[in-house]
């Protein structure tokens, strides 16, 4: 990430605009929580899954350890425990509050955690209306990168929402998303890509992650993908074929995870007197075999492109093909939190972003002269380099502003509470 030179005349309007997105993103996120009962803020249904009001919390530590307490001498914490309680993962910024233990905080209370949001805030709005052309030269990649984790925990806040109420008998409904237009998408077309030498990875003007970086060379073979992605219908007809009972069609890491948790059909899906039905943040509702498939693992998305007679798309070849497509889709700005149906007449590449992530077959690792920044941020991305496979698009639950062609998003390939499909590729 990179800084432009900034004119003196022009720093007060920078640090107005950054005001202006700092509460934009953290409205957002509170926007996101409207409706919710103070119980609903507290459970912690597996380890992957955090409390509402931990990432509440953890954001404004984000921007608390990162942004005030560097540059704002004067800054008091509102409460000094929190920076045990709400770190995540930083070895390099301190001890850290078990991952898997974050059910057990009754305290702070879902108030006390608003006030603490708000006193970070306050913190934040006096640094930026102070702030002279060299301390906000300083601040802008310090608030935006702060921004864009926050956007991330927002995906993440809906995810874990949603199992938190699934594991709950009375299926509670997180947001009334009323009845989405359903046609029939047709059969799935193909598009052709010449390959060649191609240019992978951010060009360094604007935002990116240190991850999508640095720009490289990298051949990639003519390959063609599916106009669409992968419907519940389809993924039907494939568990029909016996597709979780057939191990030649699976990895075998994948057939051992499958075999030990028992998977016969894809998370969140339940079987009701003979019809499948999917667990929704607007509540259960019957599958719908037009929407994409939705909340796969990268294993269950391979097995089910080895029955397609196809395989996954590289993470190369997915933004070769999606550097010509307008980013439009189902995204969290427009309150869906569902994947919705592709176009029946079909123009071209469709569901590129939004909808749900796309497992690539590529695993994730740095690319060529890669280096992760110096210090606690440094730990951001680069550490977990390892087990992990690339996903590409963004989701639903996903803010549009947030997501680009070299965006690279990560998950162990056993992973199903994420808003995960798949889309198709194969040889040319």
């Amino acid at each position: 990430m990179s800084v432009e030179p900034l004119m003196k005349s022009s720093a007060a309007s920078i640090a107005e605009q950054l005001a202006d997105e700092y509460t934009g993103v953290r409205r957002f996120t509170e926007k996101l929580c409207e409706g919710l009962a103070a119980e609903d803020y507290v459970v912690q249904s597996m380890p992957d899954v955090s409390p509402t009001k931990w990432h509440l919390a953890h954001t404004s530590w984000f921007f608390e350890t990162f942004v005030v307490q560097p540059n704002l001498p004067a800054y008091r914490p509102l409460d000094e425990k929190y920076a045990y309680l709400f770190n995540s993962y930083y070895v390099n910024a301190g001890e850290r509050h078990c991952r898997a233990q974050r059910g057990y905080l009754s305290r702070p209370t879902v108030a006390e955690v608003y006030d603490y949001r708000h006193h970070v805030d306050e913190a934040i709005r006096n640094l930026l209306a102070a702030a002279d052309e060299s301390l906000v030269a300083t601040l802008k990649p310090l608030i935006t990168l702060g921004l864009n984790h926050e956007q991330q925990h927002q995906e993440l806040l809906l995810a874990d929402l949603k199992h938190v109420f699934s594991v709950n008998p009375l299926r509670p409904v997180y947001r009334d998303l009323g009845t989405q237009g359903s046609s029939d998408p047709g059969e799935i077309g193909w598009l052709d890509f010449p390959g060649g030498l191609e240019m992978i990875g951010h060009d360094g003007k604007g935002f990116a992650y240190d991850n999508e970086g640095p720009k490289h060379r990298q051949f990639v073979e003519p390959f063609a993908l599916a106009s669409r992605l992968v419907t519940s219908g389809e993924f039907l007809d494939f568990m029909n074929d016996g597709g979780y009972r057939r191990p030649d069609l699976w990895l075998s890491m994948g057939w051992a995870t499958a075999q030990e948790n028992e998977w016969t059909e894809p998370f969140y899906w339940e079987r009701r007197d003979g019809e499948w039905w999917v667990f929704t943040l607007g509540g259960m509702r019957r599958i719908d075999p037009h929407e994409p498939v939705c909340h796969l693992s990268y294993f269950e998305a391979d097995a089910f492109a080895r029955w397609a007679g196809a395989r996954l798309p590289t993470e190369a070849e997915w933004e070769v093909a999606a550097r010509s497509v307008p980013i439009e889709g189902s995204f969290a700005d427009g309150a869906a939190f569902h994947p919705a149906t592709a176009d029946p007449v079909p123009t071209g590449l469709q569901q590129m972003y939004g909808d749900v992530w796309e497992w690539t077959r590529s695993q994730y690792s740095p690319y060529p002269r890669y280096a992760p920044a110096e210090g606690a941020l440094g730990e951001y991305n680069g550490k977990f380099m390892c087990n992990q496979f690339v996903l590409r698009g963004g989701s639903c639950a996903t803010s549009r502003s947030h997501i680009r062609p070299t965006y690279r998003n990560f998950f162990p390939p056993e992973a199903t509470w994420q808003f995960t499909g798949a889309r198709l590729a194969r040889n040319a």
